[in-house]
């Protein structure tokens, strides 16, 4: 199965997770997995959230995120995977002077 991201309408997640701003995203969702190619502006956030029942993976693809997993921060640079396995919790922030680009994949389980 091939995904068209350019294909699919972007959607305005505002303070998503609780956290600061606006998230403008598309978002794939079958039933057992779920995608989202997700831009921030710099200073907005996704809030803190626990995986209770799955793990995520956040590939940058552009800009800068300060994504704090469990207390400890972390920076991930275009090119660079943060997984935040199941039971941690964690916040990604647009910490850069560009928009954050990212790909988020939460394989449901």
């Amino acid at each position: 199965m091939v995904l068209n991201w350019d294909a699919m309408e972007e959607q305005a997640f505002p303070r998503f997770k609780g956290g600061e701003g606006t998230t403008y995203g598309k978002m794939f969702f079958d039933g057992m997995n779920r995608m989202l190619m997700a831009r921030l502006a710099p200073g907005v956030s996704i809030g803190l959230h626990t995986h209770d029942t799955s793990s995520e993976i956040i590939h940058v693809l552009g800009g800068r995120a300060r994504i704090i997993m469990d207390g400890v921060e972390e920076v991930v640079l275009p090119g660079q995977l943060h997984y935040c396995p199941k039971g941690h919790a964690h916040t990604t922030i647009s910490d850069g002077g560009e928009e954050l680009v990212m790909l988020a994949i939460v394989p449901e389980q």
